[in-house]
């Protein structure tokens, strides 16, 4: 153990007792059943629903350029 310790500098002390403690394993949570998420929770996000509105109004402006203005 001291040759690991020889790189060190000298004001690091060895205050090693041996072994370290092994802490207690953390109580693991019971699992939450979760309800699968379908297209309603995917419209529900509001970057997708910006997206969609941008495509639909160029949609809209090029029927509506089809329709008027040709």
């Amino acid at each position: 153990m001291k040759r690991a310790l020889r790189d060190h500098r000298p004001d690091m002390l060895d205050t090693s007792q041996g072994d370290p403690p092994v802490p207690a394993p953390a109580p693991v949570p019971a699992p939450v059943a979760e309800e699968p998420r379908g297209c309603l929770f995917a419209l529900s996000q509001p970057p997708l629903m910006i997206f969609l509105g941008v495509i639909g109004t160029l949609l809209l402006l090029a029927a509506v350029h089809d329709l008027f203005l040709l």
